[in-house]
């Protein structure tokens, strides 16, 4: 039995970042001290997300209620077992992030770093929110923030093609969120008289068939940062942005918060129970399988590094929001743990392609032959980043695809079986050879064919340890699937 205690520090999780972004902009002539205090913002954060991790595996829930804003929604945070998975994710490999934005911004002497700086602890902010709302209203307010800091990120290049993708970012992730969450919010609020999120949902005996799929609609098409398509054009456009920033939207926050917005209304608005008794939940996941498969053929046509990276992005989202709607025990916790390991995975293949590109200024997959002989460590980490996304062991996201494959079988969908193995079969075919080339082709005339050139160190220590990350999550995944357990069986 799950007890509720009220506690400051969820509120002290989003302030630590967000507090960070003051003393940041007020060093914007001291490099060294404003990366020192990304840093202590980073370190900070997590151990205040770690702090909470054995009350809650101990059966608390913490909230801390802000501000009441209408009857019987307040501004409210809580923290329990799913928003703490998801936050844990992002506060540690955030701090990483930081280091590898260190290494990657002063190598190439970028310009307004400490706006960049800046935006991304006022991010990372929202990220936290997000993970600890306890209601809709919570969540969506911090969803905006989290769209409106992480334009500048976007547009950072300050060009004509940087602001042409910002608009088209804002234009779909505010768009979106306004024309179709909004209204989906109000008509909920109307329907149940709350938003809180709930244990067995709030709409059970409140709404018709045609109502509820409505709503469930408007959800997932209106949470974009999600990339289900036809909402999914921004995700390669944002490619524009720096390297860092990339690993940011695909590992660390935006597109996560996307899927945990989603997975958090398919749990907490809807449930499970109400979704199974309408049927909608193969029918949602028929929907997400297109966007897998599509997005994955895509991706193979891309030559660019960034966006052969941002279509399987794409394609692996789905993946998370299939395991949830295949509402099957296994298929909610594949799902869910598909978070993490995407994440450990995405963030280093991402981590990779901006140390090819400080290294050799290459952005483009059929220039890259011979490289990884010059860059063995990025290479490597590489190599063990794209096993994971494919799903193969010893890396994290074979046990994530195994739990997908197995909550296909619960729920009776075999042709989810096949949408899985192709699909995995797609990522093989995008990611194994531009390792192939980078090892065996000959590299290229003019040339230099040996020596190592390998990225500053602040780019390096980030891949080798979310590439790590991703083997160790393979032998030691017992503390996520507890959160998972936890977040399923509350």
């Amino acid at each position: 039995m799950l007890s509720t205690t009220a506690s400051f520090w969820p509120l002290a999780a989003i302030l630590i970042p967000l507090l960070g972004a003051v003393p940041i902009l007020l060093s914007d002539r001291r490099p060294n001290l404003r990366e020192s205090w990304t840093l202590l913002a980073g370190l900070g954060l997590f151990a205040a997300v770690a702090s909470m991790l054995p009350r809650i595996l101990g059966g608390e829930e913490l909230v801390f209620t802000i501000v009441e804003v209408l009857p019987a929604v307040p501004l409210q945070l809580r923290v329990d077992a799913f928003g703490l998975f998801f936050a844990l994710v992002a506060s540690f490999l955030w701090f990483f992030t930081s280091v590898y934005s260190i290494g990657y911004m002063r190598a190439l002497q970028e310009h307004g770093q400490t706006r960049y700086y800046a935006s991304f602890a006022v991010a990372i902010a929202a990220t936290i929110g997000v993970a600890f709302s306890a209601n809709l209203l919570t969540l969506y307010l911090f969803y905006e923030l989290l769209s409106l800091s992480t334009y500048p990120l976007v547009t950072h290049e300050q060009n004509a093609q940087a602001r042409a993708s910002g608009r088209k970012y804002l234009t779909y992730i505010l768009g979106t969120s306004i024309g179709l969450v909004l209204p989906a919010m109000l008509i909920t609020y109307a329907l149940a008289g709350t938003l809180d999120f709930a244990a067995g949902g709030i709409l059970a005996g409140k709404a018709s068939l045609p109502v509820v799929a409505l709503l469930l609609g408007l959800y997932v098409l209106g949470f974009a940062k999600a990339g289900i398509m036809p909402m999914h054009a921004w995700l390669p456009a944002a490619m524009v942005a720096p390297t860092p920033v990339s690993s940011f939207l695909h590992g660390v926050a935006v597109v996560k918060v996307g899927v945990f917005s989603i997975l958090r209304v398919i749990f907490d608005i809807f449930s499970p129970d109400l979704l199974r008794s309408f049927d909608l939940g193969t029918a949602l996941t028929w929907f997400v399988a297109i966007t897998i498969m599509a997005a994955s053929l895509v991706a193979l046509t891309q030559d660019n590094l960034k966006r052969r990276l941002a279509y399987s992005t794409v394609a692996q989202l789905s993946y998370m929001v299939l395991g949830a709607a295949m509402l099957s025990t296994a298929g909610m916790t594949g799902g869910m743990l598909h978070i993490a390991m995407h994440a450990f995975g995405k963030i280093t293949l991402f981590f990779c392609a901006g140390a090819i590109y400080v290294a050799s200024h290459k952005k483009y997959i059929s220039e890259m032959d011979g490289l990884g002989r010059r860059m063995p460590i990025t290479y490597l980490a590489f190599f063990l980043g794209a096993l994971s996304i494919i799903g193969m062991p010893p890396l994290g996201g074979f046990i994530s695809k195994w739990q997908l494959l197995i909550g296909a079988l619960q729920s009776d969908q075999s042709g989810l079986v096949v949408v899985l193995l192709v699909s995995s079969m797609l990522n093989a075919a995008y990611f194994l050879p531009i390792i192939y080339r980078g090892f065996f082709a000959p590299t290229p005339e003019g040339e230099a064919a040996t020596g190592l050139q390998e990225a500053p160190v602040f780019c390096l220590l980030p891949l080798a340890v979310t590439s790590l990350g991703s083997l160790a999550l393979f032998f030691y995944p017992d503390l996520l699937l507890r959160l998972v357990q936890l977040a399923i069986s509350r």
